[in-house]
């Protein structure tokens, strides 16, 4: 059985190239964080601008309106909070026990006790 050759550096994309569009939904990066933000929905005016500034498409909308946050995928930089006019989205520490956990982490999390 021959050896299969590793390609030449001419064949290796250059560093930050991303070679197939859209593949941002296959890894989950939610693990990097120390903060999240927790989603109130009692304090929520669905100005959206949470929705728009968060860099990483981390804001989950169902009809129109902002329903959570999709923790595989926050990174925890804390734009929404910093954006939002109400205090809808709060910065607390992550839980440990929360970081891995891929139930917490893909559900929605309302803090006011109206949401999932």
């Amino acid at each position: 059985m021959k050896k299969k050759e590793k390609p030449g550096w001419k064949e290796i994309p250059d560093g930050g190239l991303i070679v197939k569009a859209g593949n941002s939904e296959e890894y989950r990066t939610g693990s990097w964080r120390i903060r999240k933000p927790l989603y109130s929905s009692e304090k929520c005016i669905q100005c959206m601008l949470c929705w728009a500034y968060c860099p990483d498409m981390a804001i989950n909308v169902e009809n129109g309106d902002v329903v959570g946050v999709d923790y595989l995928h926050c990174k925890g930089c804390g734009i929404c909070a910093n954006q939002c006019p109400v205090e809808a989205l709060e910065m607390v520490d992550e839980d440990d026990s929360d970081i891995n956990d891929e139930k917490h982490n893909h559900h929605d999390r309302d803090i006011s006790g109206g949401g999932n």
